[in-house]
């Protein structure tokens, strides 16, 4: 999906890493939330409480998943999925443009 129809955007952006990672959230209609954000390169660690699905739209990173050992290399038109109330640590290699979809379980 190329873009979003019937949503609102939250005004304040979401900030992370002195500014290195940033994103704005949308809410639908049926009040299921999204972000879209950049992501400088860098290293950084997320955690999660809701289930998550991050789709790469441009760049290239490295993931690995709590509790794995295991780097996954990603790239543009792939996405990964993190379990709620879990982590995942980034390794990002060139700018990344996301979109982060917040799911049920």
């Amino acid at each position: 999906m190329e873009q979003f129809s019937n949503v609102s955007v939250v005004k304040k952006a979401n900030i992370y890493f002195d500014g290195k990672v940033t994103s704005r959230t949308i809410v639908f209609d049926t009040n299921e939330k999204k972000t879209l954000g950049i992501m400088m390169p860098g290293e950084y660690e997320f955690g999660t409480e809701k289930k998550e699905r991050m789709e790469i739209l441009s760049g290239k990173m490295d993931i690995q998943l709590q509790g794995s050992e295991e780097w996954i290399s990603i790239i543009d038109g792939e996405s990964f999925e993190v379990p709620s109330n879990s982590s995942f640590k980034l390794v990002v290699k060139e700018i990344v443009d996301y979109c982060c979809s917040y799911l049920s379980e």
